[in-house]
């Protein structure tokens, strides 16, 4: 699966890691992987995340559990997958479980969430939904 969609090969490795109970899980670098994880750390799905190695860089993401030892990440789910493509006006941009979610977009002004991109009036690619 990585080699034709590496952003759901991300969110699968996510998705496995909490499953699995690691603290953390490695991804292969790239710039629109680096700002999906900032923003799942912006908004608190994930602890941290750094860039490691030096030719080959890898994304380290640290994953955030509940005191319980629960994954703070209930669901992923890719959108727009390379066989189709789903893009949305800013009037049509999905609240993810009535606003406790969030929608990441590819805009023309970078990767944001669905509340900015709502607040700019900036439709995109839906790339994912995290709840």
């Amino acid at each position: 699966m990585s080699a034709s969609d590496s952003i759901g090969d991300m969110l699968t490795r996510i998705r496995n890691g909490h499953r699995a109970g690691h603290e953390a899980v490695d991804v292969p670098h790239s710039r629109l992987k680096n700002e999906i994880a900032r923003i799942l750390k912006k908004e608190g799905f994930v602890a941290d995340y750094v860039v490691e190695g030096g030719v080959k860089k890898a994304l380290r993401i640290y994953l955030k559990h509940t005191p319980a030892h629960e994954p703070v990440i209930r669901g992923l789910k890719r959108e727009s997958r390379p066989g189709l493509r789903r893009y949305v006006g800013w009037e049509k941009i999905p609240r993810v479980l009535g606003g406790l979610g969030t929608a990441i977009l590819s805009t023309p002004r970078g990767i944001m969430t669905g509340k900015e991109a709502r607040k700019q009036k900036l439709g995109g690619e839906l790339i994912c939904s995290v709840w």
